[in-house]
């Protein structure tokens, strides 16, 4: 069986017994909050656990290492639609310790990207400086701050919005502040 034949036989389960009833949640965070943090998948469970959120409390952004590139990205314009349009109230940028990001060299990933049949003309299309766009960062206590700073700094944030720079600890859940 292939994975989506299992992705869809346990979902028609799922439904059937009605599961999906104690996820059931407003679709408003209750507790005013967007998060931003890594796609790490030893933080799907662990993250919301440690922050004692549960399904319908935060609006929860998830980017390859908790990281708002720029004031005019998808994952800023995500910040601003969760504050104006679904009632967040807090920014809380998420970053870890151990992150893939941390240290990552452009120049692996594109080999990595290459060795998967994406061709020079392929790269030569994007329209960008790729080298520079697939860089990871130094260290996640800067990425965070540079994150808080970008979204503290976009001209159409609400003034009195707190936005709070953390990291956690991918093995224990211990939360930093930066």
């Amino acid at each position: 069986m292939s994975q989506l034949e299992d992705l869809l036989s346990f979902n028609q389960k799922f439904v059937a017994e009605h599961a999906y009833r104690s996820y059931e949640a407003p679709s408003r965070p209750t507790k005013k909050m967007t998060i931003v943090s890594c796609m790490d998948c030893r933080l799907i469970e662990l993250l919301p656990k440690a922050l004692n959120v549960k399904n319908g409390d935060a609006i929860m952004l998830k980017t390859a290492g908790g990281m708002v590139e720029s004031p005019y990205s998808n994952t800023m314009k995500s910040i601003l639609v969760s504050l104006y349009e679904l009632g967040s109230e807090a920014v809380y940028i998420i970053g870890h310790t151990d992150c893939g990001m941390h240290g990552l060299k452009s120049d692996k990933m594109i080999q990595d990207i290459k060795a998967r049949g994406i061709t020079d003309k392929q790269f030569a299309e994007v329209g960008i400086d790729v080298r520079e766009w697939l860089n990871g960062f130094q260290t996640v206590e800067n990425e965070v701050q540079k994150s808080v700073s970008i979204v503290k700094s976009h001209p159409l944030l609400p003034e009195d919005t707190p936005v709070i720079g953390l990291v956690i600890d991918p093995k224990t859940g211990e939360l930093k502040q930066v």
